[in-house]
């Protein structure tokens, strides 16, 4: 890959072929600029020939393209107690993933082993090389640090406050490895493959825990210290339940798929949750649909404070459907001002379980291209 931002290649990553013309209008770089920057990437096997544009008199002139899987990017989603590597191209297309069940208590040392371990096994079984590694992207289930990629007092990680994973991974993974919190790598993966033209939007995930993405115009909000929309921690009023950050009333310890299914009789996990959901279960929905009330109420005072357009909702209750989102829908719409709702949607993932891993190669894609 270059070793500075490449203005040519980012143009390209849409997919789209152009000419040299196409490209030195769009880049605004000098035509020699220009001319030298595909030369070079057409002898890296970046960028490749796509046959010749329209003839306006003369000769007709070459087209060019972005040759996807010329480089891969590895993109990891860590999530407290699953872990999910994946193969992307450089457009952040999913080419191969591996699940595994894994308890982020085990501690930095176990989980990043077995990233390595599986990033690994999917080059091979893709006929690549480490050589062909373009950087590694990784989402982790607390705050982090995004400058150093460290975590940062994360509630449910021991042993991993201000571990190192960058250099950990980055001993035996080439390229550049970037490390952001789950929620923030979904909310970037929602918005670049279906959001991409919304500017203030809203990525809610309501799983094991309960965190926002904030993407304000067109950007990723990560606040101060990597803790910008850590919902999951703002008390529910009337609520006086323990939480495990330690508080009382936390969002997290009233709504989310672990809080439920401590009140339900036959759950454990979210998938049993969404499970008795879909089988009609009386008991499940209403929990679900109460949970929505209660994280609608939260993100009523979201809604004002930042006025987003679109209000994406996914994590793995989400997988119930709409008895969530009805909840959710209720509160927010009655409790913040008609101006910020008027046009605001509420909405289901469309990328699913593939936005941290999308999400996760943005972060790649950026750090390299832009």
């Amino acid at each position: 890959m270059t070793d500075a931002p490449d203005a040519v290649l980012r143009l390209l990553l849409d997919g789209r072929a152009r000419t040299r013309a196409e490209l030195i209008d769009s880049s605004g770089l000098a035509r020699s600029t220009v001319t030298g920057r595909i030369e070079s990437l057409l002898a890296s096997g970046l960028v490749v020939p796509s046959g010749e544009a329209a003839s306006t008199g003369g000769r007709p002139p070459a087209r060019f393209r972005l040759n996807p899987r010329a480089r891969l990017i590895l993109a990891a989603d860590v999530g407290a107690t699953h872990l999910t590597v994946a193969l992307t191209d450089l457009t952040g297309e999913i080419l191969d993933r591996s699940t595994t069940p894994l308890n982020i208590a085990e501690g930095p040392e176990v989980v990043l082993t077995e990233v390595i371990r599986q990033g690994r096994s999917l080059l091979k079984a893709a006929g690549r090389s480490r050589a062909d590694l373009a950087g590694t992207g990784v989402g982790l289930p607390g705050p982090v640090e995004h400058s150093t990629g460290r975590p940062n007092h994360p509630p449910i990680m021991p042993g991993w406050d201000s571990y190192d994973v960058v250099g950990r991974l980055g001993r035996e993974l080439p390229g550049p490895v970037l490390v952001d919190n789950d929620v923030n790598i979904m909310a970037l993966g929602e918005h670049a493959t279906e959001y991409a033209d919304v500017e203030h939007l809203l990525f809610v995930k309501v799983a094991t825990g309960i965190g926002a993405g904030v993407i304000s115009g067109g950007r990723l909000h990560r606040g101060a210290q990597g803790a910008a929309g850590d919902i999951g921690h703002i008390q529910s009023p009337g609520h006086t339940e323990l939480c495990r950050c330690g508080n009382t009333g936390c969002l997290e310890a009233v709504a989310s798929s672990a809080a439920l299914a401590a009140k339900l009789e036959h759950a454990t996990t979210s998938h049993d949750i969404v499970r008795l959901v879909r089988q009609g279960d009386a008991e499940a929905t209403a929990a679900v649909r109460q949970a929505g009330r209660e994280i609608g109420t939260v993100l009523a005072a979201a809604v004002s404070l930042l006025n987003p357009s679109v209000i994406v909702v996914g994590g793995s209750l989400a997988q119930a459907g709409d008895n969530l989102l009805a909840g959710l829908r209720e509160t927010i719409y009655s409790r913040s001002l008609p101006l910020a709702t008027k046009d605001l949607r509420v909405v289901p993932s469309r990328s699913g379980p593939d936005a941290p891993l999308r999400g996760a190669a943005v972060l790649v894609q950026r750090q390299l291209l832009i």
